[in-house]
């Protein structure tokens, strides 16, 4: 049975931790390059992906190793920042989009990006234990689903209203130190936990 409790307490809960979380970042930062529609695609799929696991899972998802997970995260934050950095500028600011734009091409990207840089998450785990605690999977899995399809839509439609107001090329560098930021937070979260 649906309780509609249970899914606004979760979408409440999942929504203000994930607001200011790497999901935003990412979807700003693939919204400035790709089509809008199908990066939501991509991470969407991922999400909804994530939160069938968590519910599916329960509160085993706490188990997981935690230390593997942020070490990985904190690589891939890492290779991103790297990248955004040491690209080439050729000091023009018109926005320079890759040239492969298919659907599957940049929904798979969005879709991988969220995928591993989400999975064991504090959302994920979060969901898992409202799962357990509401013991209403698709109560749980409806509010978390939304609310992190919420977020993704803010970070990759904020990429869109930013771009054309501020440069691409200062977006990269503060997308870039957000993302050593992160990878730092990371790699010393697997280091210490």
């Amino acid at each position: 049975m649906f309780s509609i409790t249970a899914a606004a307490v979760t979408f409440g809960v999942v929504f203000l931790a994930e607001l200011p979380d790497k999901t935003a970042l990412a979807g700003l930062v693939l919204g400035t390059r790709y089509r809008a529609s199908y990066v939501f695609a991509g991470v969407a799929a991922a999400f909804a992906l994530h939160v069938a696991l968590a519910v599916a899972a329960g509160s085993v998802l706490t188990l997981l190793p935690q230390q593997l997970v942020q070490g990985i995260t904190g690589a891939l934050f890492l290779a991103g920042a790297l990248m955004l950095l040491l690209k080439k500028d050729d000091g023009d600011e018109e926005i320079r989009r890759p040239s492969d734009q298919s659907f599957w091409k940049v929904a798979g990207s969005g879709f991988m990006l969220i995928l591993v840089a989400e999975f064991g998450d504090l959302t994920q785990i979060m969901t898992a234990n409202l799962a357990a605690r509401y013991d209403n999977p698709l109560s749980v899995a409806l509010g978390a689903v939304i609310a992190l399809w919420s977020v993704a839509a803010i970070g990759i439609l904020g990429g869109r209203a930013l771009m054309r107001r501020v440069p691409l090329r200062l977006i990269s560098r503060i997308a870039a130190c957000v993302m050593l930021v992160l990878a730092a937070l990371s790699f010393y979260e697997a280091f210490t936990g």
